[in-house]
């Protein structure tokens, strides 16, 4: 049970005045669910997060069905889950299965006023939705209100640069000051840029696979499929191949293995367990 003030457990008993009745002033969001079914469990985290972001623009209802079966019947329930918002004593809208965080909105935003949202927090939602676009614009707003907010101006560098725009990503890297230049957000983007520029020079994967599978000494071939995947966030693979790159020519472009390798730690953070490992590793090799 949740400790949420916006949450509760209906039954038989209570359905009618904490539900039909209270839907007169605030809506309510019926979640009917049930213990062994997964769409349920998968679901109702985003109900009860989207219940305690609206702060009590709606209630969130639980109906466990195998509990409630005479509720869960009345209701006329014929699949789980099942979700029914009710305004005014009146079933309104609802929806069956999992449906996806933005889906959920757009039922819940027909029949209720959202809180105002600060735009930051906005901006990081509709980016995990995948709306880059939306997100760069919000956080250019943002810059531009307060030119001086260094943590809006590194997320808007970093959504510059995953578009291509790696001229602004540096320049917005070079204006940072020297003690911002070395936080690990800062850092990170350097490295995430330094990594995009080189992609463009890169051959094709199958083809350096196949220089591998030729010669799996060719460092050339080491080091480029190291960046690819480096980019592709396959992030343990790059170190490994990195790794083997040192152990074949520790000097190769000047030390280039080890120094991808020092970015990429940079890069992830030191809790990385990849970057432990393989930090140890690159200790080992080179003492």
């Amino acid at each position: 049970m949740s400790n949420s003030p916006y949450i509760f457990e209906a039954t038989m008993e209570n359905f009618q005045q904490k539900v039909m009745e209270a839907s007169a002033s605030t809506p309510i969001l019926v979640d009917v669910w049930a213990e062994w079914c997964a769409p349920c469990k998968q679901l109702m985290p985003l109900l009860e997060k989207l219940a305690n972001e609206y702060r009590g623009g709606f209630m969130l209802a639980k109906v466990n069905a195998d509990e409630q079966e005479q509720l869960t019947s009345s209701l006329g329930v014929r699949s789980l889950p099942t979700v029914i918002l009710v305004k005014d004593g009146q079933a309104v809208d609802g929806f069956n299965g999992a449906l996806p965080e933005s889906e959920i909105r757009k039922v819940l935003d027909k029949h209720v006023t959202a809180p105002k949202e600060d735009p930051y927090d906005k901006a990081h939602r509709i980016l995990e939705e995948g709306d880059l676009e939306g997100a760069l614009v919000i956080l250019s707003e943002m810059n531009q209100k307060d030119p001086e907010n260094l943590k809006v101006l590194i997320d808007l560098a970093q959504l510059k640069a995953e578009t291509g725009d790696l001229e602004t990503a540096e320049t917005v890297l070079e204006s940072l000051p020297p003690e911002e230049k070395m936080q690990h957000q800062a850092r990170q983007l350097a490295a995430r840029v330094k990594f995009l520029k080189q992609s463009a020079e890169l051959p094709p994967v199958k083809d350096l696979e196949m220089a591998l599978e030729q010669d799996p000494k060719d460092p050339s071939a080491l080091h480029q499929l190291a960046l690819h995947h480096v980019l592709q966030e396959n992030n343990a693979e790059a170190m490994d191949l990195l790794i083997r790159l040192m152990q074949v020519d520790s000097k190769y472009k000047d030390e280039v293995a080890k120094t991808t390798l020092i970015e990429l730690f940079d890069k992830l953070g030191n809790n990385n367990p990849d970057v432990r490992a393989y930090r140890r590793k690159l200790y080992t090799l080179m003492h």
